[in-house]
């Protein structure tokens, strides 16, 4: 069942993270729960997951950025796409970008933009499959203070 976060799926949310990039799970700081309180009173700020067996196996967010270009239609941004190891190619991912895919079109997004991290062809071949391409913008990313 895909759907969006609630308060209480934050230490799942965070353990899910675990194979995304993050190395262990951050102590559960006011700055934290500062930032989630955040990310779930943000109406444009969209934390998906995705659950079978009442476990969160997949996720991504989905963030709808108000633009007054293209006639003043925002766009979506899609980050943080990851699914949990043991249930990886069943679908599980695609799911969620599809929900986030929903949530564009319900807001009248013009596009959504993806970035990955991930340089191997499975993982982009996915994103592609989803219907993504790499082929009409470059991204370019400057990290702040690592």
């Amino acid at each position: 069942m895909v759907r969006e976060a609630v308060k209480e799926d934050l230490y799942e949310i965070l353990q899910l993270y675990l194979y995304l990039h993050e190395q262990s799970i951050p102590e559960l700081s006011e700055h934290l729960m500062s930032a989630w309180n955040q990310i779930l009173d943000d109406k444009n700020h969209h934390l998906i997951v995705n659950i079978i067996d009442d476990k969160i196996i997949s996720s991504c967010v989905c963030v709808i950025i108000p633009n007054l270009t293209r006639n003043a239609r925002p766009y979506a941004f899609v980050e943080n796409v990851v699914t949990h190891k043991d249930y990886r190619e069943k679908g599980y991912a695609a799911e969620c970008l599809n929900y986030a895919k929903d949530i564009a079109v319900q807001q009248n997004c013009y596009k959504i933009m993806l970035l990955t991290g991930s340089k191997e062809q499975k993982t982009l071949d996915f994103y592609q499959n989803a219907g993504y391409n790499s082929t009409d913008k470059t991204a370019f990313i400057q990290w702040i203070d690592l």
